[in-house]
């Protein structure tokens, strides 16, 4: 007989709210009606404006797909849940359904003189889901959600991780005050990072 999935509910939820968030990232990539074209060249031009938004839209998919992916193994290693565990779940949620509105601020100011709020906001909410999985984990932990000792293992390290990319990403929401673009370029190489060994990890 096939083992029941307590969480299935659960997980069938969130993969409708991660669904909707990589869904809303696109929505606002589009060249502004106000944009007179006449020639190629015009739409050229009008497609190099929206590179920048572009970015970001890439961007926050990875980031958003990469958390799917480990909230997706997460829940494969409880066999229960709690109501501690469904608030601090709805915590990481929140921070995934925010993602698309500071992407869209990063797409339209990025390159322009003043760029340090979107950076900030855009970096700010990564540090948040940070917090998400810090709570997640804890909640796990805590009241004993997780299949066997192995499970426990792999929890500890990903809340280990949680406080180090809430440091890591605090950090760079500070000093994106002053350096916006270079948070932007070291924001994306680190989860470039993560999606390459999450790759590697998953052939092996």
């Amino acid at each position: 007989m096939a083992e029941t999935n307590p969480n299935s509910r659960l997980e069938t939820f969130c993969d409708g709210v991660f669904a909707i968030a990589l869904t809303l990232l696109i929505i606002d990539i589009k060249i502004p009606s106000s944009v007179k074209i006449d020639t190629t060249n015009d739409l050229w031009l009008a497609l190099k404006h929206i590179l920048p938004s572009i970015f970001a839209f890439v961007l926050s998919f990875i980031i958003i797909l990469i958390t799917w992916v480990n909230h997706h193994g997460t829940l494969k290693l409880l066999n229960r849940s709690s109501a501690g565990f469904f608030f601090a779940n709805g915590f990481l949620l929140i921070t995934i359904v925010f993602i698309p509105f500071p992407t869209a601020l990063m797409g339209e100011y990025l390159l322009t003189d003043h760029s340090s709020p979107a950076v900030i906001l855009y970096v700010s909410t990564i540090a948040f889901q940070a917090i998400g999985w810090i709570l997640l984990t804890s909640s796990v932990l805590k009241n004993h959600l997780t299949k066997d000792e192995k499970s426990i293992l792999t929890i500890r390290e990903q809340r280990k991780y949680g406080y180090f990319a809430f440091t890591i990403y605090s950090l760079c929401a500070i000093i994106a005050f002053w350096f916006p673009l270079t948070i932007a370029i070291i924001t994306t190489c680190i989860w470039i990072f993560w999606l390459i060994l999450g790759i590697n990890l998953k052939h092996e």
